[in-house]
């Protein structure tokens, strides 16, 4: 049986190399209170063997288009007095999976509506799906409404 040596700690460079991102990352994440490291009497970082995950979980995270804030929140929600559990990072999970599935639901939909402009490439003011008529969809919130989620009104612009 081969035994495998257990990691309780990191240097910067370490952590770097493990988790594939630059050091100047870490001490972004860290400056950020995304991780947490210690110092040695010289001064240099040591990362608890924890702070993998938390980087992996980072960088999964901004992949899927989380902010920052939002990367904290859900980290500030783990305990801080041990290492979180199988059952904690799950919770965790449980809780993005309604916006995630939102996220979903706009891409799909972004998707098949910007392919149909794109590959027109007439923007026509009659059936654009970006078409915004005198600000219609002002009424409807904030942001691209019609390609997010809303629907168009039925009726047709007037040249």
């Amino acid at each position: 049986m081969v035994e495998v040596n257990k990691i309780s700690e990191f240097s910067v460079g370490e952590l770097a190399t493990r988790a594939g991102v630059a050091t100047s990352a870490l001490r972004f994440y860290e400056s950020n209170g995304l991780i947490s490291s210690t110092r040695t009497a010289s001064g240099h970082r040591r990362y608890a063997a924890e702070m993998l995950r938390r980087v992996s979980f980072i960088q999964v995270a901004q992949r899927i288009g989380l902010s920052l804030a939002d990367i904290r929140a859900a980290l500030d929600s783990l305990p801080a007095s041990r290492t979180p559990t199988r059952k904690d990072w799950a919770q965790l999970a449980k809780r993005w999976q309604p916006d995630l599935t939102e996220r979903i639901e706009i891409l799909q939909r972004l998707r098949a509506q910007l392919g149909d402009c794109i590959g027109c490439g007439c923007l026509s003011l009659t059936t654009c799906a970006l078409y915004n008529e005198q600000d219609a969809a002002a009424t409807l919130g904030t942001g691209a409404r019609y390609l997010l989620s809303d629907e168009r009104p039925t009726k047709k612009p007037t040249d």
